[in-house]
């Protein structure tokens, strides 16, 4: 596989990878596997909101608090 991106793109992957300790190949691979991760939960979420209706903010909140994660807000 090879891929091309903007230089200064690569100058930051290549500074993120130094600084976690690893290849530019494993970060570029951590940074693909996340990004599926997040796209199969956005998949996920949308088909299911798509047969049961969308997810309310008293539900999201009682999740939040569940989690331990009561006053996070999304991004």
């Amino acid at each position: 596989m090879s891929i091309s991106m903007d230089p200064q793109l690569g100058d930051g992957v290549r500074l993120a990878a130094e600084r976690a300790g690893v290849s530019v190949s494993a970060w570029l691979a951590d940074a693909a596997a996340a990004r599926l991760r997040k796209q199969a939960l956005a998949d996920f979420l949308s088909d299911w909101q798509a047969k049961h209706g969308k997810i309310t903010a008293t539900e999201l909140a009682k999740a939040r608090a569940e989690l331990g994660h009561a006053g996070v807000k999304r991004r």
